[in-house]
């Protein structure tokens, strides 16, 4: 049975309600109507909701029901409006009109009626449901429901249809309003009351329709205005609608931090304007390159790489125009590139500085196109169709290698070129040559065989030093660090530098040697003499045999002598081949200094006791005691100095080449030999006879070869026990991978010798093929 206390209550929370209600409703439908409110019907709103709540919850519910009721009724009022209008555009002016009103309207009708919600959240403090029992009586979401069930929901795509329609009209030039599609955009991203789910409304009614409309509109214009107008204007015409479609998505989509309407708009412009048709504007790329079109190119890449992916057919354009116009021009100069290193260099330099301008002008230096600038450059570099170099020697322990560039030869002779005294050294001052010199280091960084480079440099920088013809000590020293600055390994690099000091602690020697000798020997002061360790400057243990004039014969006991006087226990090795010296010849047309190697030194003077006789190739062998290849080419240096339109020994019967030379040749000395200088006979002068005189022998060449083959063997040997030291277990083509990775800097290591290596090592226990697994090896400790 109810207490009467409990029925009293009841009976007064509805009572209390009837009362109150009738005198609330007419302030609520003015405010929904945005009539004028006095001060104090806006008071009394607020104390007769509040007397209301006092009581139990469904004096709350009443007034909540009653409030949805005058809503509703106002709502369909507003939707009576709306519906009558047909035009599209007068509808969406109506609807955006009382939408406006409405929703400026929600905050007002929310504020006296708060005391509800808090009410609710009271009663219900500590029940499971306390949340959804407050939502059920928020307001605010009660008349943005009631909207959306009586308008929004039955005139939806009319909206949307009628908005599309006017953006339409925009995108062919047409005026109308925008605040119409505005305020319809607004009203869907204000409907949604949920704040965790706030834009699901906008975002699956007006974003999808605005996002379709947009793909529908320009996917069936782009291939007509493609084929109707050509590539170039495309590319403009393309251009310049995303970008506007970008601005005119700021005005009607959301661009709030929690929507990507924009971003997806772009995407859209972007598939139907580009990816599309990608194929088709890319088809003139080849054709911009070959031609230079840089402007074409720069629009055709800003267009094409907003698609995922979209400038890898560029890319690849690019390296086949790199690769094929590169060897092209390379062939075509080949004639005069193959013998002059000073043009072979300044034609790969023209190439790159032309590939870097056009990647800068087309392609805004993307660091994509750098790299395929690169790759495809390394090509041209590396490429071995013009001429090569073949390490191959007869040596049936070395590895047979396949043949490679020649690049780093021709390079190592160009730095050979500037920084020994030469003609061309002459024309330039130091920061000229500084300059070339770093421009030969740009492009060494490409070349795969660095330590070839490195073999050649090495040759070039002992004849420098040992002949006293670099052109500036600073400039040696400083490109010694260059090449370890651009990454070539301090073994390599160490060497080089201890050859400088050889050469110092050499001339300290030499002047003492002077000094000691000066009253023993009237030669001491015309001798200079170059004593060098073996270990840095690492020349072939061969003695070339050579009989020395007797001047010279003699005074190598004295240097002997002296030497052990300073030095016990070390051995000194005469290497004739390297050595040097300056005769003065007088013919019956002058006097002149020849500056000659030993070996044509020693030619010279089979004549000095005998100046009119002639004598064959056999009596000079017998009198030099030189190897016949070397006397060969000694030989032709004397009778064929290409500098020299009168040769200091004359050839009977004349030949064309050293190999027509044979036993029964006659030679004599040209007693009319001279230098002449504009067509004028000197009575005096000097005549460099070394040149680019090669001080090594053909033996010695092989060994070279020899000498790079072995240490890449070795280089590999020591980059697989490594990697497999530290990883312990390796699959072959990871192995292969960081093998490549170790030894990039100095040369690219073959497959070939790769395995070859592996197999060795297997054979000698430092490494097995897994049992399970043939391509994996595992490491034995």
């Amino acid at each position: 049975m109810a207490s009467p206390l409990l029925l009293d209550k009841k009976h007064q929370a509805r009572q209390q309600f009837d009362d109150k209600w009738p005198g609330m409703k007419p302030t609520v439908v003015k405010i929904l109507k945005q009539l004028g409110v006095s001060t104090v019907e806006w008071q009394d709103l607020f104390w007769d909701v509040h007397k209301v709540t006092l009581w139990d919850e469904k004096g709350v519910l009443k007034i909540f029901e009653a409030l949805k009721c005058v809503v509703s009724e106002y709502i369909k009022a507003v939707k009576q409006i709306i519906m009558k209008e047909n035009d599209d555009s007068v509808l969406l002016k109506t609807y955006v009109m009382e939408w406006t009103k409405f929703f400026a309207q929600c905050p007002y009708i929310s504020k006296p009626f708060k005391s509800l919600e808090s009410h609710s959240a009271q009663n219900n403090s500590g029940k499971a449901d306390a949340v959804k029992v407050t939502e059920s009586v928020s307001v605010k979401k009660l008349m943005l429901d009631t909207w959306n069930e009586i308008i929004f929901s039955n005139i939806n795509h009319k909206l949307q249809s009628s908005a599309m329609k006017l953006v339409y009209e925009e995108r062919i030039g047409e005026s109308f309003d925008p605040q119409l599609v505005i305020g319809v955009r607004e009203s869907y991203v204000n409907l949604c009351y949920n704040e965790a789910d706030k834009l699901r409304i906008y975002c699956d009614n007006f974003e999808k329709a605005y996002l379709e409309a947009t793909r529908h509109f320009y996917i069936s214009i782009a291939s007509q205005y493609l084929d109707d107008n050509g590539v170039e204007k495309y590319m403009d015409y393309a251009h310049s609608k995303i970008i506007e479609e970008e601005e005119r998505a700021l005005r009607y989509l959301e661009t709030s931090k929690e929507c990507n309407s924009c971003h997806l708009l772009s995407e859209v412009c972007v598939k139907s304007l580009v990816s599309d048709v990608k194929v088709s504007i890319l088809e003139d790329c080849p054709g911009f390159i070959a031609a230079n079109q840089t402007d074409k190119l720069l629009k055709m890449f800003h267009l094409v790489d907003r698609v995922a992916n979209g400038v890898e057919p560029m890319i690849t354009h690019l390296e086949d125009h790199v690769i094929a116009t590169g060897l092209m021009e390379m062939m075509d100069a080949a004639a005069t590139i193959t013998t002059d290193s000073e043009k072979y260099v300044e034609r790969l330099l023209m190439l790159y500085r032309r590939y870097s301008v056009l990647v800068k002008e087309a392609f805004d230096d993307d660091p994509r196109f750098l790299t395929a600038r690169d790759k495809s450059f390394k090509k041209v570099i590396n490429d071995t169709t013009i001429f090569n170099l073949d390490l191959s020697t007869n040596n049936k322990s070395s590895s047979k290698t396949a043949p490679e560039s020649k690049c780093p030869e021709l390079l190592a002779n160009f730095c050979d070129m500037l920084l020994r005294k030469s003609v061309f050294s002459k024309k330039l001052t130091s920061d000229e040559i500084e300059a070339k010199l770093k421009e030969v280091l740009l492009v060494l960084k490409y070349v795969d065989n660095k330590d070839v480079f490195m073999r050649y440099h090495k040759a070039h920088l002992t004849r420098r030093l040992i002949l006293d013809c670099s052109t500036d000590s600073d400039l040696e020293e400083n490109m010694v660090e260059w090449l370890r600055d651009v990454g070539m390994p301090a073994d390599y690099i160490n060497k080089l530098a201890r050859m400088f000091q050889d050469i110092k602690v050499s001339e300290d020697l030499n002047q003492e040697f002077k000094d000691i000798n000066k009253m023993r020997s009237t030669m001491t002061d015309n001798i200079s003499i170059k004593i060098l360790n073996a270990g840095a400057w690492a020349r072939s243990s061969e003695r070339v045999a050579v009989s020395l004039p007797p001047t010279l014969e003699d005074l190598i006991p004295e240097v002997e002598e002296f030497y052990r006087g300073k030095h016990s226990g070390r051995k000194l090795q005469w290497i004739h081949l390297m050595s040097n010296g300056v005769l003065t010849f007088v013919s019956e047309l002058g006097k002149y200094d020849i500056e000659v190697t030993t070996f044509q030194m020693a030619v010279l003077f089979a004549w000095n006791e005998r100046r009119n006789d002639k004598l064959s190739f056999h009596d000079l062998r017998l009198a030099t005691e030189l190897p016949e290849s070397e006397l060969r080419r000694t030989l032709w240096s004397l009778i064929a100095f290409p500098k020299l339109k009168r040769q200091i020994l004359l050839c009977e019967p004349a030949v064309q080449s050293s190999k027509e030379l044979h036993e029964n040749s006659s030679f004599c000395v040209n007693h009319n030999f001279a230098i002449i200088k504009s067509g004028k006979v000197q009575k005096r002068g000097k005549v460099n006879f070394i040149g680019r005189l090669q001080l090594s022998t053909e033996k010695h060449r092989e060994e070279d070869n020899e000498a790079i083959v072995a240490l890449r063997i070795l280089r590999i040997q020591e980059g697989i026990v490594r990697i497999m030291k530290m990883r312990k277990t390796i699959s072959n083509a990871q192995l292969h991978t960081e093998l490549v990775e170790i030894l990039k800097n100095m040369f690219i290591p073959q497959k070939k010798m790769i395995k070859e290596q592996i197999e060795l090592l297997i054979d000698h226990k430092y490494m097995k093929r897994d049992e399970n697994n043939i391509n994996k090896f595992i490491y034995l400790a």
